[in-house]
């Protein structure tokens, strides 16, 4: 009779604990800023993948506005953007060790700088870890013909690799990433 009463508690308790889990991934997925990701295919199993929390413009002025330039920005929402890469890469000129790292961003009107960061797992802002960071890479801008209103990062496949794009309003801010 023990033996059934201890199943029984085992099993209440591993439905108990997905339901836990489950109505935690439901609550990010219904966040203002839901989680989105991207990945780049370098071929022979190696890949980078990043993810992200993807803000809404809503009417807002935000790089510039609610964003001010010249500050470090999390590039995104929320928790931290991660960039995980399983192969050594030359990102815009600095050497990336394979890893996991965060990333974030300094926008400016005329330039963007990404900030690739040893430090993983944080919230994203305030901005504290300059001991901690790997390298600093000026992003190319561009402006878009139309405004874009959630925030997207995104990589497009190049012959050495690929270029990571992020977008948000009329501003593209890019990065060339490739193999080592």
């Amino acid at each position: 009779m023990r033996k059934v009463f201890a199943v029984l508690a085992v099993g209440c308790l591993a439905l108990a604990l997905m339901a836990v889990l489950g109505s935690a991934q439901m609550d990010k997925a219904s966040r203002p800023s839901p989680p989105a990701s991207a990945s780049c295919d370098l071929g022979g199993g190696k890949s980078i993948k990043t993810d992200y929390s993807s803000p809404r413009l809503k009417g807002r002025k935000m790089i510039g506005g609610v964003e001010p330039y010249g500050k470090v920005w999390r590039n995104g929402a929320n928790e931290a953007t991660t960039f995980v890469t399983s192969s050594d890469l030359m990102v815009g000129g600095s050497h990336v060790p394979a890893g996991s790292y965060t990333i974030f961003a300094i926008p400016n009107k005329d330039k963007w700088t990404l900030i690739i960061n040893k430090k993983t797992g944080e919230w994203g802002i305030p901005y504290k870890y300059e001991s901690d960071e790997l390298a600093r890479v000026d992003m190319k801008l561009s402006t878009l013909p139309s405004p874009v209103e959630n925030f997207t990062i995104a990589y497009d496949k190049t012959a050495r690799g690929c270029t990571l794009r992020e977008e948000w309003d009329t501003t593209r801010a890019s990065v060339d990433i490739s193999k080592m």
